[in-house]
């Protein structure tokens, strides 16, 4: 069956599930160690310094992957879009 429909593809959905699903990852690692997670992940946020966040479950690995300004914006946009 041929289409003559074309069709787009947003790498920046992928991207932003990618940031969503990383940041409950380490969220809930955060929250299993005894850690408040809210105020690890946004001292890290805020100084990039990755010492905020847990090895456990590779956290800090996953974490750093990312781009901080990509979380905030993300974080930011799921918060106004709620």
């Amino acid at each position: 069956m041929e289409s003559n429909t074309t069709f787009l593809f947003d790498v920046s959905e992928i991207d932003n599930v990618l940031v969503e699903e990383t940041i409950k990852d380490v969220y809930n690692s955060l929250e299993e160690r005894g850690y408040n997670p809210i105020n690890q992940i946004v001292g890290y946020l805020i100084s990039g310094d990755p010492g905020y966040i847990s090895s456990y479950n590779d956290s800090r690995k996953k974490i750093s992957k990312l781009e901080r300004t990509q979380i905030v914006e993300v974080l930011l946009r799921n918060y106004i879009s709620k």
